[in-house]
């Protein structure tokens, strides 16, 4: 688990606090009104102006993707044009895999701390250690730069050489370390036994979930009888989101039938809506759901259709309420523009858009002392600019995101343990499907 949102895999800009959904692109446009095209006159006489007087030269195609963005920024927080590199960086987080060597850090004392090389990739073999301080990058210093920005310069593509200067504890001297970049696959699943109960963490919604999570279940079958098996915990606590496909196929994994969510445009014609198939992976195993304030977009739609088809019980705290589409319409010169063009549904009907969701068993997750007071609850209802939701209210979406980074202090997980063996009871628990009433 994680426990702040600073921790990065080396080659992959993960964790957004709301990933956009992705379906579809290339949707035409409408013409505007000669009106419109006389206020784009004024633009571009503006433009003009700038290149041409202002005090220093400017550079022309910031000016106009600053431009563009700012008029998406007066729509909503999630529509955004990206140039080719944040394009290319999008399709690298979605795609699952990266050209990297293989860690995951986090920021200490103004150096890149390593938490852990990841099993079988150039860094681990390369002998970088959990606990190493990298303090040079290709002999660049990686002081006064932010998290980021050294990920960056530790991406790259593939069997390409980069060198790391290497601070470790008991070492008279730094360590200077040189590893050929490769394919690294994201885990998008973390999965383990947890006794008689199998735990399944969804960390992001890329092109691998689904399979990862496939393949994490039937691992877990293996490892402890049906007849010993009490359910599973499906962890979407810290997720941000993600593709909207991948989110109805980790929907339909623990589904019979059903509809999982649709989505509803500005034109009524548009409305999809995507129904689960028959076959559940675990079984018909009881099922608990747990999300926090982190949980938002695709983990949302997981957790709604979960909850309303009476398939799991939701535990933890109110989500972050993200509950707009958006699409990827491919632009010039490889740039793409993401665009909010929809809002999703539950199976009962509801938009979550502003007001996430509401969990059956409500447990909070204390904060530790450290972490008191710099830590404020956030939600989509936060967001300057945002949708307002048809069901939005006063008290908005969102709630305190914190996973404790040991399993044993965290109380909601222990809490949905508990009542999956039966130590703890609650009458939203277990869920039953055949109670779902829905419009």
């Amino acid at each position: 688990m994680i426990r702040r949102v600073s921790l990065l895999l080396v080659g992959a800009l993960m964790g957004a606090t709301a990933m956009s959904l992705i379906y579809s692109a290339g949707i035409p446009a409408q013409a505007a009104g000669n009106s419109t095209y006389k206020e784009l006159s004024i633009f571009g006489d503006v433009f003009e102006r700038i290149r041409a007087q202002y005090v220093t030269p400017p550079d022309e195609n910031k000016l106009v993707e600053s431009a563009i963005n700012g008029m998406l920024t007066s729509l909503d927080p999630h529509s955004v044009y990206m140039n080719a590199k944040d394009a290319a960086d999008m399709q690298t987080q979605t795609r699952g895999e990266f050209g990297g060597i293989g860690i995951e850090v986090t920021m200490e004392e103004e150096l890149v701390k390593v938490i852990t090389p990841i099993d079988d990739t150039p860094g681990a073999k390369a002998g970088i250690l959990a606990g190493d301080f990298i303090s040079e990058i290709n002999g660049e210093s990686v002081r006064g730069l932010k998290l980021e920005e050294a990920v960056e310069k530790m991406r790259g593509a593939v069997n390409t050489p980069i060198k790391l200067t290497i601070l470790r504890k008991g070492a008279d001297k730094p360590i200077d370390i040189t590893v050929n970049r490769e394919i690294i696959p994201i885990r998008a699943v973390k999965s383990r036994v947890e006794g008689d109960v199998g735990y399944l963490r969804v960390i992001s919604f890329t092109e691998k979930t689904y399979d990862d999570l496939e393949a994490a279940i039937e691992k877990i079958k293996k490892e402890v009888p049906a007849d010993k098996l009490k359910g599973y915990v499906l962890d979407l606590r810290l997720n941000p989101g993600g593709l909207l496909d991948q989110a109805i196929y980790v929907s339909d994994a623990f589904l019979e039938r059903g509809e999982v969510v649709s989505t509803r445009s500005r034109d009524p014609q548009d409305t999809r809506r995507f129904n689960a198939t028959a076959g559940d992976l675990t079984d018909g195993k009881p099922v608990i759901v747990l999300v926090n304030g982190g949980s938002a977009s695709a983990s949302e739609i997981v957790a709604g259709a979960l909850q309303d088809l009476k398939r799991a019980t939701v535990l933890g705290t109110r989500s972050f309420g993200k509950g707009s589409v958006q699409t990827i319409i491919p632009m010039g010169d490889k740039g793409a523009l993401r665009l909010t063009t929809a809002l999703y549904y539950t199976p009962s009907g509801r938009s979550i858009q502003g007001t996430g969701i509401t969990p059956d068993i409500k447990v909070e997750q204390p904060l530790p002392e450290d972490l008191q007071g710099k830590v404020r609850t956030e939600g989509e209802s936060s967001l300057p600019g945002h949708i307002k939701g048809n069901a939005e209210t006063e008290e908005g979406s969102g709630s305190v995101a914190y996973v404790p980074p040991e399993a044993k202090d965290d109380i909601q997980l222990n809490y949905a343990l508990d009542l999956l063996r039966g130590n703890k009871t609650d009458p939203a628990f277990p869920a039953d499907p055949q109670k779902a009433s829905l419009q």
